[in-house]
């Protein structure tokens, strides 16, 4: 047990500069979330409901992290900061990073429908802050959902995600291999998907050139543009 809770406490050290030694790791509150969470989860197992909800309550109000007791969270979660949220149905891989004013939402919470209503978090995931991943939706390995994205349909492998509704976005491939990158944001990266705006911009262009090319058809064949409306005097 203590080289299990030594590798956890090292995971967060290497995912957060501010720490000087793992004593001050045992002071997070993210730590003792998860912590209780796991306690509440072995009750929410073996159908203590009530004594679940109690642990899950006091955490929260200690800790400030909204973990539901059914939600399966892997080994070293490090929740960076408080108010996070985390659904019945969610699932968490190994090495997941999670931001402050996080939430991974259930959808149609008022059809009375049960089974898997929160996404899932597959391995070495980072969450910015602010972000909301919102239904039964999977986070492929190694992906970053930016800061305030809203993600609400599967995220592939590797992908880095920004915007409301979030989309991927290109990063350099030095970018892509690094093991960790703070806020799940590649801020020193375009964040905005180009194609889309290139295919507008020669759009543009074509529309141009065939403006251009006619008027220069008129005037090869003699025909003169037609006179602008002389300008009315404003002097009485």
């Amino acid at each position: 047990m203590f080289r299990t809770l030594t590798a956890y406490l090292d995971s967060i050290v290497a995912r957060d500069p501010a720490p000087r030694s793992r004593w001050e790791v045992l002071l997070y509150p993210g730590l003792w979330a998860v912590f209780w969470h796991r306690v509440a989860h072995w009750f929410f197992e073996a159908e203590l409901f009530f004594i679940a909800r109690l642990v899950n309550h006091t955490s929260r109000f200690l800790t400030g992290f909204e973990i539901h007791p059914g939600a399966q969270i892997g080994k070293h979660l490090f929740l960076e900061h408080g108010f996070v949220t985390i659904g019945e149905t969610a699932v968490i891989g190994d090495n997941v990073t999670i931001y402050p004013c996080v939430t991974l939402g259930g959808t149609n919470p008022t059809n009375g429908k049960g089974g898997k209503r929160h996404p899932t978090l597959e391995d070495n995931v980072i969450v910015g802050a602010g972000a909301q991943i919102l239904g039964p939706i999977t986070v492929g390995k190694r992906a970053r959902i930016g800061a305030n994205a809203v993600v609400t349909d599967d995220v592939p492998e590797g992908a880095t995600m920004v915007g409301v509704k979030a989309r991927s976005t290109l990063v350099a491939a030095e970018t892509w291999q690094q093991d960790f990158i703070p806020y799940g944001t590649p801020c020193k990266e375009p964040c905005e998907p180009v194609g889309p705006r290139i295919e507008d911009l020669e759009a543009e262009v074509a529309a141009l050139r065939a403006q251009v090319a006619e008027l220069l058809g008129e005037r090869a064949d003699g025909v003169k543009p037609a006179a602008r409306p002389a300008r009315k005097s404003t002097r009485s």
